[in-house]
């Protein structure tokens, strides 16, 4: 038992608090981007969409985005996301999805 202890302290003194702190801010970003995708896309679809505009965002975007969490996100906020899916690097992810380009 003593062992697992130990071994779980050394996992947790592996972590990069600020590697953690990004997944959260990019997780709290995703939850803001998923319904905005959910009104063109079907769930799935929506899904790996969100992950790729994640992906291609750029740090300061993520915290943007991840600012508007428990609203509605409004014409700024659904006007960066479509901005960051329309890149190179999303669009590509987006094909290998199997994801639709955005509409207009």
């Amino acid at each position: 038992m003593r062992a697992l202890g130990v071994i779980a302290l050394m996992l947790l003194a592996a972590c990069d608090p600020q590697q953690v702190a990004d997944k959260v801010l990019a997780r709290t970003a995703e939850s803001v981007v998923q319904p905005v995708l959910a009104r063109e896309l079907s769930g799935p679809q929506a899904d790996a969409a969100t992950r790729c505009v994640i992906q291609s965002a750029l740090p300061a975007e993520i915290e943007s985005l991840a600012r508007d969490v428990g609203v509605s996100a409004g014409s700024s906020t659904v006007a960066t996301i479509r901005a960051i899916a329309l890149r190179p690097a999303a669009a590509a992810c987006f094909a290998a999805n199997g994801v639709p380009q955005l509409r207009g």
